[in-house]
């Protein structure tokens, strides 16, 4: 039997760090947290708040702030030890997808032993882990509700995935606020990343009506709200809608997965190092008219969610053309991401890549087989 919809995460919006943060851990009895964060994040003032009202109730916490993008396993595996030896009864998170899903790792091996590199692996390794608040400081990941987290190989620079209902946040602690000092690219990026989990949720084989539902919402809120949060990033109504649908995206991960532009996005941020958020966005264009011809009305109530109109005689090649214009005006006229081509690296140079991506974890999620021919065609028009 297929579940539709499951949503254990506790989910809070609120407006002040400190008295959020203290009320949870009150509620939940806890009194010595591992606090894992983005070691700039320690001067944000609502951080040092946080901190000092802790002193102040006299909560024992050891900060963690080693965190780096794409965190590689060793990263993790320093902060599970310490984790271990401070003997925390919790962790807290804040910052972005890769202090989030550090902080996962971390409690996993800190919960159970051994090394990240063990549930890479094998999943099934993972019996318990402790409560963990999740605070992001982006609006794009997800990965506050998603059950999942990447770790970076840096041996081979292979971004592996970790997928379990048990590392999953207890609490996701949304504080729009957070994200009024994100920079506009990284707004943008993660704003992006966002609307791709949605859309590829939306058109996954795992999808369910529910789900669906949900994943129509998250695109309606990101192309109404989006823009207004890059152009005037002071303003917190704008900032929440954009944070609530990044989360609820999280959400959709879990319920449906992502389809091959997050494949080609992994395998080729591992290579070229494009952040991710962009990376999926010039990605979504060429698999939006890949999977057209299986999934038309999909692709067409997207394009009408991204303000297109439709006379109800178009070929499925006349959807994907016009859902494909829509979402390429919104991500690049009215949210305003950069050109590919500012990377440097050509499509040509792309294509050798074709069949990681065939391979790629969540590839298979795609409702049109992937083969190297195809995959090629994303690449060449990658942008």
């Amino acid at each position: 039997m297929k579940i539709g919809m499951q949503q254990p995460v506790k989910i809070v919006v609120a407006h002040d760090l400190s008295d959020a943060i203290i009320e949870l851990l009150r509620k939940e009895d806890l009194e010595r947290p591992l606090i894992v964060i983005d070691k700039f994040l320690l001067e944000v003032p609502s951080v040092k708040k946080l901190l000092n009202t802790m002193e102040e109730k006299e909560l024992e916490f050891l900060i963690y702030a080693k965190i780096i993008p794409d965190p590689p396993a060793r990263i993790i595996n320093e902060g599970a030890q310490k984790m271990q030896a401070f003997g925390a009864d919790a962790v807290i998170a804040i910052g972005g997808g890769s202090s989030l899903d550090s902080a996962k790792g971390i409690n996993i091996v800190a919960s159970n032993g051994g090394q990240i590199e063990d549930y890479v692996q094998d999943e099934k390794l993972i019996k318990k882990t402790k409560v963990l608040i999740s605070v992001p400081t982006t609006a794009g990941t997800g990965s506050e509700l998603s059950n999942a987290l990447v770790v970076t190989d840096e041996a081979t620079n292979a971004k592996n995935a970790i997928l379990s209902d048990k590392m999953i946040s207890d609490y996701a602690l949304l504080i729009p606020e957070m994200t009024i000092s994100l920079p506009q690219r990284q707004t943008i990026a993660s704003g992006l990343d966002a609307f791709s989990h949605a859309a590829e949720g939306y058109l996954s084989n795992l999808s369910s009506p529910v789900a669906d539902a949900i994943s129509e919402k998250i695109m309606f809120l990101l192309y109404n709200y989006l823009p207004g949060a890059v152009a005037n990033g002071s303003q917190v109504e704008l900032r929440e809608r954009v944070m609530v649908a990044a989360s609820l995206a999280g959400w959709i991960l879990n319920q449906s997965g992502t389809i091959v532009a997050h494949s080609e996005a992994h395998i080729l941020g591992s290579k070229y190092h494009f952040v991710h958020g962009e990376a999926v966005a010039y990605a979504l264009p060429a698999v939006l008219k890949l999977v057209a011809p299986v999934k038309p009305q999909k692709v067409k109530e997207i394009g009408k969610i991204l303000g297109a109109s439709f006379n109800g005689q178009e070929s499925t090649t006349e959807i994907s053309e016009i859902t494909i214009a829509a979402y390429k005006h919104f991500r690049d006229e009215m949210v305003g991401l950069h050109a590919f081509s500012d990377y440097g690296v050509s499509q040509a140079e792309l294509v050798s890549h074709a069949e990681e991506i065939v391979q790629e974890r969540f590839a298979g999620n795609t409702p049109v087989k992937l083969t190297k021919d195809n995959v090629t065609t994303l690449l060449e028009e990658f942008g």
